[in-house]
């Protein structure tokens, strides 16, 4: 038997699209938030999990991020699917009447175009879109409104209101996680994700990256987080084009560990194919 995939549920999230994209044999298990899903595969309830970790519009997912940085886990494949936001509610009615509009942050993010235009609309952020239509659905509030993909839509059975609301075309990337890095071959495109902590001093920053960019390595993400326990104290999460087994990428990685504080590999894995600019 196929061991289990967990995502956050409820059915019909754009996550669970993209766990079926990256594990296509199944089975996929809704769980009850980001960190339930963490926790499942630290506890090996699961095998892998799926998050989101990048949406091309609202940027970094900050919680998938902190998750793969404050527990045991790895990233170990990603996928980058198309998002196309709807909005619903229990039955059909102006929009001018909606007061509640439910959905997780990331999606918010990427609709403040449609939010603006429903200035009368208090927004209540939820884990995920399809908790955002289940709630919707099960409250049969006529002045509350989801914004969720078209398969909760139709799976909570949903009215739709207005098709197709966010701010342009968004795109997220999904990332499947485990408990172990992957160290063997990947594929023609490998990615080295990795977190690191400098010192507070000027041109910190710089030094540590400077040998990516002097051996000609395309770091593809950077992102800064908070370090909750030291304020106003950074760690950075970053993503390099390469393989952490290739000299450029080895001798990048050692050189950056000299100008660091603590440098950590949290994924091997094979690259989305972009498609050509």
């Amino acid at each position: 038997m196929t061991p289990p995939v967990a995502y956050p549920g409820p059915p019909g999230t754009h996550t669970a699209a993209a766990a079926a994209a990256l594990f296509p044999s199944g089975p996929h298990v809704p769980f009850g938030g980001f960190r339930a899903v963490a926790d499942a595969v630290v506890a090996a309830e699961v095998e892998y999990g799926v998050l989101p970790i990048e949406s091309s519009l609202a940027g970094a997912v900050a919680e998938t991020h902190d998750l793969l940085y404050e527990r045991a886990l790895s990233i170990v494949g990603e996928t980058v699917l198309p998002i196309r936001h709807c909005l619903a509610a229990a039955e059909e009615v102006p929009l001018d009447e909606i007061r509640r509009v439910y959905s997780n942050p990331t999606a918010l993010e990427q609709c403040r175009e449609l939010l603006a235009r429903l200035p009368g609309a208090r927004v209540i952020s939820v884990a995920t879109t399809a908790e955002a239509a289940q709630h919707v659905a099960e409250e049969r509030d006529p002045t509350a409104a989801a914004i969720a993909g078209e398969e909760a839509v139709r799976l909570y059975g949903l009215e739709l209101l207005a098709d197709d609301v966010g701010d342009g075309p968004a795109f997220t990337r999904f990332v499947s996680i485990a408990p172990h890095t992957h160290i063997g071959a990947v594929g023609d495109q490998p990615r080295t994700a990795f977190t690191f902590q400098t010192d507070h001093r000027p041109g910190a920053l710089f030094r540590a990256i400077e040998p990516f960019a002097r051996a000609g390595l395309d770091l593809v993400r950077l992102v800064s987080r908070p370090l909750p326990s030291t304020p106003w104290k950074y760690r950075f999460d970053a993503v390099v084009a390469g393989h952490p087994l290739e000299p450029a990428v080895r001798l990048a990685l050692r050189e950056l560990a000299a100008e660091t504080k603590a440098l950590r590999v949290v994924g091997v894995y094979d690259g989305h194919k972009e498609a050509a600019s």
